[in-house]
C-alpha cells in the first residue's frame, strides 16, 4: 500500500463549508462492506457523513454511491441511504451495476432476455430497453425446459408455443434466485439463436450479444463469511457454455466494477453534480471507498492508471478485506492476494488491486482525504 492513517487517530471537528471554498474534490462510496452490513449500518458511516454535511445536514463535497448492487430501483437504493445516513440521497447520486446500460443505445429496440432478480423487467425499461422478456416470461412460454426441478416439470405434454418472439440479446442484471432454471434457460437462448422451442441445428458463433453487471465473485453481508456473488452466477454459465459448445462465452460489455465504463459514467455525475450546486472549482480529484480489493480497488486504480483520472483508492476493513483485523503495521504486507477473484476477462495485476491508502472504517476515509485535501 502507498500509506495508511491509524484507525484510532481522532478526526478533526469540520466548520461549515464557506461560500469561498467550493470543493475541488468529490468521493465514490462503496456501499456494502462500507456504509453497511445487510440491514446493519456501520456506525462509523453516520459519523462519516455528520462530518460531511454542513449546519442544515446538506452534503458539502459531491458525492455518488457506487455499488455492485443492481437488485432493486435506483429510488428504492436512495431512499434506504437516506434512512441509514440520517440525510437526503437522490437518485442521481445513486450507480447500481446497471446503471450505465442507459447508454447502450444500440441495444434498446432489441427484444432482450433479462434475469436477475427483484424488479428486473421495470429496471430495464427504466434503461431505456423497450421489448423485455424475462426469465419466468420465458420458462412459463416454454415449460419444457426447466427440467431439475420435478415439481415444475408439467404433467402434461403442453401444445407447442408459436407466437413469442425472438429474442435478440440477454442482459444479466444480477444473481437470480434459482439457478439451475435461469443458467437452462440461458443457454437454451445461446444455442437457439434466441429461438429456444426450436429444434437445434448448428449451434451459432458468435452467439447473440450478452451484457452483464455486476462481476463480484464475493460480496460482505451480515455473515462472518463472504457470501457468493453475480461473478460466482457468471463462472458457472462461462464454464457450462464452454464445456457444452468448446467455445468461450463472449461479453458485449461488463458493467459494474471494476469497469471503466462505470466509473466514467461515476465522475460524469461529480461533476454534474458540483455543477447545479454552483461550486466552480474543476473537480481533480476523486477518493473512491471500499472494501473488496478485487472490485472497488482495482476499479478506482484501472480507470486513474488508464485515463489518468486523478482517482484514489482507499480499502476500508469493515467488509470483505480483513473485516475483524486491524490496519497493518506494514502497508507493504497489506494485501497478499492468494487467488484471482475478478472476472476472467481482466487480467490479474498485483498493482490493480494495492490501495492508494489502508484504513480502518469509511469515516478514517474521510477524514483522511480531508487531511489531503487540506479541509481540516
Amino acid at each position: 500500500m502507498r500509506g495508511t492513517k491509524s484507525p484510532s487517530e481522532p478526526g478533526p471537528s469540520l466548520p461549515v463549508l464557506a461560500a469561498s471554498e467550493p470543493p475541488a474534490f468529490g468521493f465514490l462510496f462503496d456501499i456494502d462492506g462500507v456504509l453497511v452490513r445487510g440491514s446493519q449500518v456501520i456506525p462509523a458511516a453516520r459519523d462519516a457523513f455528520r462530518a460531511l454535511s454542513d449546519a442544515r445536514g446538506r452534503l458539502r463535497v459531491p458525492v455518488v454511491f457506487l455499488t455492485n448492487a443492481g437488485n432493486c430501483l435506483r429510488k428504492a437504493k436512495a431512499e434506504e441511504l437516506s434512512r441509514a445516513l440520517g440525510l437526503q440521497v437522490s437518485p442521481e447520486q445513486v450507480i447500481l451495476s446497471h446503471s450505465p446500460l442507459r447508454l447502450f443505445g444500440q441495444f434498446h429496440q432489441k427484444c432482450v432476455l433479462v434475469a436477475g432478480q427483484g424488479p428486473v423487467e421495470e429496471n430495464a425499461q427504466n434503461l431505456g430497453f423497450k421489448h423485455v422478456v424475462t426469465i419466468e416470461a420465458l420458462r412459463k412460454a416454454f415449460p419444457l425446459l426447466d427440467m431439475v426441478d420435478q415439481s415444475r416439470r408439467p404433467k402434461e405434454l403442453p401444445p407447442p408455443t408459436t407466437d413469442f418472439p425472438t429474442i435478440e440479446g440477454v442482459i444479466l442484471f444480477g444473481e437470480p434466485v434459482r439457478w439451475e432454471t435461469s443458467l437452462q434457460l440461458i443457454i437454451d437462448v445461446l444455442l437457439s439463436n434466441g429461438n429456444p422451442g426450436a429444434e437445434l441445428e448448428d449451434i451459432p458463433y458468435p452467439h447473440l450479444p450478452v451484457l452483464a453487471c455486476n462481476m463480484d465473485l464475493l460480496w460482505m453481508a451480515e455473515a462472518k463469511m463472504p457470501r457468493f456473488g453475480h461473478g460466482t452466477f457468471l463462472l458457472c454459465l462461462e464454464n457450462i457454455y464452454k464445456k457444452v459448445t468448446g467455445r468461450e462465452l463472449r461479453y458485449e460489455a461488463l458493467i459494474g466494477k471494476p469497469s471503466t465504463v462505470t466509473y466514467r459514467y461515476a465522475e460524469y455525475l461529480i461533476k454534474q453534480q458540483a455543477e447545479k450546486q454552483g461550486w466552480k472549482s474543476p473537480i481533480r480529484r476523486l477518493y473512491a471507498i471500499g472494501d473488496n480489493p478485487m472490485s472497488d480497488i482495482y476499479g478506482a486504480n484501472l480507470y486513474n492508471s488508464y485515463l489518468k483520472s486523478g482517482c484514489e483508492s482507499i480499502l476500508v476493513c469493515t467488509g470483505v478485506y480483513r473485516h475483524n483485523a486491524d490496519v497493518p503495521s506494514n502497508p507493504e504486507e497489506c494485501v497478499t492476494e492468494t487467488a484471482f477473484h475478478g472476472h476472467r476477462d481482466f487480467c490479474f495485476d498485483p498493482s490493480l488491486v494495492e490501495a492508494s491508502y489502508v484504513v480502518q472504517d469509511v469515516n478514517d476515509a474521510v477524514q483522511l482525504a480531508f487531511k489531503k485535501e487540506n479541509w481540516n
